[in-house]
């Protein structure tokens, strides 16, 4: 295991699908099942399908890689039943090394971890804690793929992969040189953006807008979708926290829709939105265990976009707790044994429904792998690229480096290298990033 974990590591291997937690600190003792998790969970997303169209038989290889490390039974690459289709797999199927395929329903957010460990395995993680707490380590397609070239073509993560989708003319996946300005990803792909559209920095749900302008490919970026303002996607992103709070503190009637439809509430979890609105507006006092509670909330939106019919996004005032527990470093750690709710099934929100209530479902359409190799002018390399302790740079101005060549080396503790991607010479560094130029 240790072999693999300092492969992964010297590699800048992050979880592709995720918050870019570094993958081999992930590897640990006591792992009994690994499940991929290749569920795309935002709608308009096509990234991990195609790389399992094209790539299965290296992911099944890196897969078996990891489960032997580990010293784990079972593997299982877990995907939606509409993916399942279109690949003409089957739930239980065992494709190679042994490695199962476990269908999920077409359900919105079916991609949460939390979510996709119950649904393969029938194991609820408990509250405030890791996977491996119930001996399950998760990862990506992306994720996977990228340790298979590690291994066996010794490539360091330089490139990215995701959608280019939304309102434009086709559906593009791509594979990006990492610190890209999406400005320039846009022009190659001819993609202009007036100023009737957004830009999301991941799926439409949880995704981030972004000034197309200035931000860059990162190794946390999973799609860029241009969307128009008028959709629910964009517009309920455009109203400010302060708007929220007001909505909240005169509208929200108390009737708890939102904690009836939240899908970790649905698993057990001690989440309350309707009381979370009620304590963030100052018009309640409870017991503070409720404002810890907010840091298990998964920020899929449902309590907003599908729940509260006043107009109230429950999501946007939890993730205002969430950030203020954050910085006085506070987060959940009762112990507690969650059980899932008997009406759970039967409130799984379908993804065409979901597709529907953000106003974009005629933007749907399959994404095409792009043919060509996408080459940018300039990139920029964060020493922030991922969760833990920031990057260290080893490279000055002036230097001449070439594409695959560290740039940074690993901070203390948890944390990461950095390569550039692509052949150029170092024209500014400081703590916080390299820019290098062709």
């Amino acid at each position: 295991m240790l072999t693999l974990k300092n492969k992964m590591k010297e590699a800048g291997i992050v979880g592709a699908g995720g918050a870019g937690f570094p993958s081999y600190a992930k590897l640990t003792d006591g792992i009994d099942a690994l499940v991929v998790n290749g569920a795309e969970c935002e709608p308009l997303l096509y990234t991990d399908y195609v790389i399992m169209r094209d790539n299965l038989e290296k992911l099944c290889v890196g897969m078996e890689k990891v489960r032997d490390a580990l010293g784990a039974k079972n593997a299982y690459l877990s995907i939606k039943e509409h993916t399942a289709k279109k690949l003409s797999l089957t739930d239980e199927q065992t494709i190679f090394y042994g490695i199962k395929v476990k269908t999920l329903p077409d359900a919105y957010p079916m991609g949460d971890e939390i979510a996709v460990i119950y649904q393969t395995l029938g194991r609820i993680v408990p509250p405030g804690k890791l996977p491996a707490s119930v001996g399950v380590i998760v990862y990506n397609t992306e994720t996977i793929l990228n340790l298979y070239e590690a291994l066996y073509e010794n490539k360091t993560v330089t490139e990215k992969w995701l959608t280019v989708g939304g309102d434009i003319e086709k559906t593009h996946v791509v594979k990006v040189p990492l610190g890209m300005k999406v400005s320039e990803l846009l022009s190659v792909l001819n993609i202009k953006v007036d100023d009737e559209h957004s830009v999301i920095d991941g799926g439409p749900s949880m995704g981030n807008i972004i000034n197309h302008n200035t931000a860059i490919i990162r190794k946390t970026t999973k799609a860029l979708l241009i969307l128009p303002n008028t959709c629910e996607a964009v517009a309920s992103k455009r109203v400010s926290l302060d708007v929220q709070l007001k909505r909240a503190s005169s509208a929200c009637c108390q009737c708890t829709r939102c904690t009836d439809m939240c899908p970790r509430a649905l698993l057990g979890y001690p989440l309350e939105p309707h009381r979370m609105v009620r304590v963030a507006t100052s018009s309640e006092t409870v017991d503070p265990k409720v404002y810890v509670n907010a840091s298990l909330c998964c920020s899929c939106g449902i309590c907003s976009t599908a729940a509260c019919s006043q107009g109230i996004s429950p999501k946007d005032v939890i993730l205002k707790l969430k950030s203020e527990l954050a910085k006085n470093k506070l987060r959940f750690s009762e112990d507690i044994t969650p059980v899932a709710s008997a009406q759970r099934d039967y409130r799984l929100v379908p993804s065409a429904r979901w597709e529907t209530l953000l106003g974009i479902s005629s933007f749907d359409r399959e994404g095409e792998l792009y043919k060509g190799r996408i080459e940018a002018t300039k990139i920029e390399v964060p020493m922030r690229n991922h969760i833990g302790a920031p990057s260290v740079p080893i490279c000055k101005i002036g230097d001449v480096v070439s594409y695959g060549d560290k740039v940074a080396e690993a901070g203390e503790g948890l944390s990461l290298p950095q390569y550039s991607s692509i052949d150029g010479k170092v024209v500014f560094v400081d703590e916080n990033r390299i820019l290098i130029e062709k």
